[in-house]
Order: structure tokens, then sequence, then C-alpha cells
């Protein structure tokens, strides 16, 4: 008699719980190609043809770049701008390096931020 109590209330709580299922693939608006397939089909065989391979092990962006400036311009930089970009990543995000700075600087350099257009003020 418990088995079947038991089995009731299984089936019971199963059917009570309802399953919303969508397709994963739905698209409200198809997609249309700007391309033919004869463009793509081209396009695939010269990527092919360069050898160049972004899923493979080996890939390499940057192999073939090269820079504009010296390593001493690079560092004269970095050492320059350390102390803003380590207060913009402390706990206040910047904020107080930000006051200390606008505090230090007259009002006519700093600079004006435009609302985003469609955001009345």
């Amino acid at each position: 008699m418990a088995r079947k109590t038991a089995l009731a209330l299984v089936i019971a709580s199963a059917a009570a719980v309802s399953a919303f299922a969508e397709d994963g693939t739905y698209q409200p608006d198809p997609f249309t190609s700007m391309k033919s397939r004869a463009d793509v089909l081209s396009e695939l065989q010269e990527a092919r043809r360069s050898g160049v391979n972004p899923w493979a092990d080996e890939y390499n962006p940057v192999m073939h770049m090269r820079s504009d400036r010296s390593r001493e311009e690079v560092t004269r930089d970095y050492l320059s701008s350390r102390d803003s970009v380590s207060a913009f990543g402390g706990e206040d995000s910047g904020s107080v390096y930000l006051g200390h700075r606008e505090a230090t600087q007259p009002q006519a350099a700093q600079l004006a931020v435009a609302p985003a257009p469609g955001i009345e003020e």
C-alpha cells in the first residue's frame, strides 16, 4: 500500500510540473545574405590558400606586427601613466584620483560631456 501511495505521489508531482520548452533556434527575422554563394566560396578558397588557420594551435596573430614606437618611448609612457592606471584599478575606480585632479585644474580645462543623442537633460 505504501508503495502505491509513493508511486501515485511521484506521478502526481510529475504531472503538476509544467515544461515550457521552445525551439532554441527561433529567429523572428530570417537571415538574408548580402553575398552570393560563389563570393563566399571564393573567400573561403582565398583564406585556405593564405595558409593562415585561426583555429590552429600554432596560430599567432601578432607574428608579423611591427611597432612604430621604440622600447624607450613605450617605457616612458608607461612610467608616466602608471599612477593614473593604478588609481583607476583601485577600490574606488579612480574617483579620488579624479577628484584631486579636477580640484587642481582650472574649470576651463575640464572636458564638457555632451548628452547622448535622444537623452534630454
